[in-house]
């Protein structure tokens, strides 16, 4: 059996669900995905060894970072070992069938809802009803039979429940993208740098001194070491404290970024590598 047979990645939502297309974007289509109701199940089943990997959204450019999971990044200390974009591109899915006259009502995910506000509005006779998943959505309309109703989610989800996709690309915004991380159990090797760019993802808490987080994001600054990403999350069990997610581009074995994660435990009370990973760019290759 070849690797990629044996592989088994866990994502959150029902099959067809848009963290499935990035399971195919990293790992192509011969994979075993496996389902997961809640993103805490999706870490405990790569925790546990039940799963090989692990595809979460981590950021969408329309509703800013999925809170979440940064928090299990830094709980489970599962590896982040890849990237990938994946454009949200939301269609309207029906019963075969059934027509646009039909349609009475639409289900989906609240945030996939508020995304096609256009839609509605130029449609105010068909009810807006929000649903767990976008996905789980055009599940359920093919298992109730129903033909007065559909579905706002992917072509993915179309495809893996046999619907019929009656309006494509509904969304306000074509400009809208969710970034998905690919994790690896604990003690997952991290490759040696190559000729292509790489990222690093890191956590870190700081002193309660003047200027703390300045001196901190100055290690990166005075290596030339590029910031893509800053996000802030209250640190649990410590009122009026806060982690620090950061993410900027360099290998963690390059002499440049291991200075700066050496500068950077200096002023910090906790500094944590998350991942190192070949940076993502347009057509899924890095450069």
């Amino acid at each position: 059996m070849s690797k990629s047979k044996a592989e088994r990645i866990a994502f959150q939502g029902e099959p067809g669900a848009f963290s499935e297309q990035a399971v195919r974007n990293l790992l192509g289509t011969d994979v075993k995905t496996v389902p997961c109701q809640w993103f805490d199940a999706v870490f405990k089943a790569l925790g546990n060894g039940d799963v090989t990997g692990a595809v979460i959204p981590i950021e969408n450019t329309l509703h800013g970072s999925i809170h979440e999971n940064y928090d299990h990044l830094l709980h489970f200390g599962l590896p982040i070992v890849g990237e990938t974009n994946v454009r949200i591109v939301h269609n309207l899915i029906a019963m075969p069938g059934v027509r646009f006259s039909d349609v009475k009502r639409v289900y989906s995910h609240p945030v996939a809802l508020a995304q096609c506000v256009k839609f509605f509005e130029a449609h105010p006779e068909i009810e807006r009803v929000p649903f767990y998943d976008t996905a789980g959505s055009v599940k359920m309309l093919m298992e109730e039979g129903m033909k007065d109703g559909a579905a706002i989610a992917s072509s993915l989800a179309a495809e893996a429940y046999e619907a019929k996709i009656i309006k494509r690309s509904i969304e306000d915004d074509r400009a809208n993208f969710t970034r998905f991380f690919l994790l690896r159990p604990i003690g997952a090797q991290i490759p040696a740098a190559g000729e292509i760019a790489w990222k690093t993802s890191i956590v870190f808490t700081t002193k309660n001194t003047p200027g703390a987080l300045f001196r901190s994001l100055s290690a990166l600054a005075l290596r030339d070491l590029s910031l893509t990403k800053i996000e802030s999350r209250p640190f649990r069990g410590k009122p009026w404290e806060y982690l620090f997610y950061v993410d900027f581009l360099g290998h963690v074995d390059a002499p440049r970024v291991e200075n700066a994660l050496r500068h950077i435990g200096e002023q910090a009370d906790l500094v944590r590598v998350l991942g190192c990973y070949p940076m993502w760019v347009a057509k899924g290759k890095a450069t």
